[in-house]
């Protein structure tokens, strides 16, 4: 229950001081029908994102073929418009993710998933390489602020005992698209059943459809509790709190445990964005070069490989462009199951075993996988098997690295912290990296491709030995207790000792 205090005035933007059990309320919830709710609604535009960029990645050939209505090539689809793509979710991360941590969750993630679908349609229209670029642009700036929106969301909405795997695996579906956009570019591809220059574009217009029905079932999910009692909506906030606990208490046929206890804040209407900065980098330096270093290594491994996979395939192994999405497939599948079969381990073993040694052991399997290519010792298919036990473990660890600067940081910077750590990591290794992956895959020397998988292990290596020693143990805690919000009262002299 929230009982509203005095000294509205003793923080800037304040419109009150309240004492609330609202997280305490929530992290003490078993798991039930309310919460599947809240994973399809937000989860599921992840596999969207899978199927279109997985879709680009295998019509990169056929859009190169004279026939296909664009004049563009392969290297520039794998390079420049992939390069463009994250180049946009790297600025719609920031971008959003600041309207995410000022007007609430849920108008933004209605609003960057609507931004999405218009973006995809439109490159469905494309008639010259410039739309096609332009709108692959758009496309990544609605996916970046989904980023923000919703790992911030969804962290906030789950109780603390499954907030590691949810977390994990949500962000891990993106590969159930990957899988859906392999199998339907073998489709649509497919000469025999569609026209060249139409195949491709019904994609793209495939994808809308299914957003529009996650844009339906969204409309439900609620806005997050934690931010509405810090933002002045308390009551709002109680009263959603209330209406849970009732519905599961129906469901499950008993009544909750009491909640652990009580935080009280200051509420604020906003937070500017030198108090955030101050936070992230001055409060939690050692966090804030956690953060980066997970995005860095695994933003180069999945934009710079991944991106180029199906290019590989016909460079080196002569896979004809409409095969490559059964190769594919079986790489995204591996991708899926990582997140799926550890992601309960990154709450029971813990968070630093577990990013540490999926990040290190996937680079160490890279390492091996650029050595047997280079001995020239694979072929289409073993290349696939090795990819699939890299990605196992390389998806999981990826996947944690958005867990990760969602979770350790304070309730008023996360969509923020999100949001710059996924676009300057992804500006790094996810900009440069397909357009450098696209010039070394295409040259057909086998030497160039192994060094862009050096690169790739090299780095996932170097952000597994800061996560061995840098990851915060934040398993089964309260997101307050593993980063006091500013607005606790009494957090600027108390909560600056939370440095590690």
């Amino acid at each position: 229950m929230a009982a509203a205090s005095s000294s509205p005035a003793s923080v800037p933007g304040s419109t009150g001081t309240v004492t609330t059990s609202v997280p305490a309320r929530l992290d003490r919830l078993p798991w039930s029908r309310w919460h599947w709710m809240i994973v399809i609604g937000l989860g599921t535009v992840w596999i969207l994102d899978g199927l279109e960029v997985t879709i680009v990645g295998n019509v990169a050939g056929r859009l190169a073929e004279e026939g296909s209505g664009l004049d563009i090539s392969a290297a520039q689809v794998t390079g420049t418009a992939a390069a463009l793509y994250v180049a946009g979710a790297c600025s719609g991360a920031l971008f959003f993710g600041r309207l995410t941590d000022r007007y609430g969750r849920k108008k933004l993630f209605m609003v960057t998933l609507a931004v999405y679908l218009a973006a995809t349609a439109l490159t469905a229209l494309s008639f010259e390489s410039w739309w096609f670029f332009l709108f692959r642009f758009l496309t990544g700036f609605g996916i970046g602020g989904e980023y923000a929106a919703i790992n911030s969301a969804i962290d906030e909405l789950i109780p603390s005992l499954y907030r590691g795997r949810v977390d994990l695996i949500i962000n891990g579906s993106y590969w159930l698209g990957a899988i859906g956009g392999a199998l339907l570019s073998i489709l649509m591809l497919d000469t025999a059943i569609f026209p060249m220059d139409l195949g491709w574009r019904l994609s793209f217009a495939l994808g809308v459809v299914l957003g529009l029905v996650i844009l339906l079932v969204r409309s439900h999910v609620p806005e997050s509790p934690r931010w509405q009692f810090i933002h002045g909506r308390g009551e709002q906030a109680e009263a959603l709190v209330t209406s849970v606990e009732r519905e599961i208490e129906q469901e499950k046929g008993e009544p909750l445990p009491p909640p652990a206890g009580e935080i009280t804040i200051h509420q604020r209407k906003s937070i500017g964005f030198g108090l955030i900065a101050r936070t992230v980098f001055g409060r939690y330096p050692r966090r804030a070069v956690l953060g980066l270093s997970l995005f860095i290594g695994q933003a180069f491994l999945y934009n710079a490989i991944t991106f180029g996979f199906g290019t590989i395939l016909t460079t080196f192994f002569d896979v004809p462009t409409g095969n490559t999405g059964y190769y594919f497939a079986v790489i995204a599948a591996g991708n899926f199951l990582g997140p799926l079969l550890l992601g309960k381990l990154f709450d029971t073993v813990g968070r630093k075993v577990m990013i540490s040694s999926t990040y290190i052991l996937s680079g160490l399997l890279l390492f091996g996988t650029a050595w047997l290519f280079d001995r020239g010792s694979l072929t289409a298919t073993t290349l696939t098997a090795c990819w699939c036990v890299v990605l196992f473990f390389a998806s999981a660890g990826a996947s944690s690295a958005y867990l990760t600067v969602s979770e350790v940081f304070p309730m008023e910077t996360r969509a923020m912290a999100i949001a710059f750590f996924y676009a300057l990591g992804t500006a790094a290794g996810g900009i440069s990296g397909p357009l450098i992956f696209a010039d070394l895959t295409e040259s057909g020397v086998v030497a160039d491709t192994v060094l862009a998988f050096q690169i790739g292990a090299g780095l996932m290596c170097a952000a597994g030995l800061v996560a061995a020693f840098l990851a915060v143990r934040a398993e089964r805690r309260s997101l307050e207790d593993i980063a006091t919000p500013l607005s606790v009262a009494g957090a600027g002299a108390g909560a600056s000792k939370a440095t590690a």
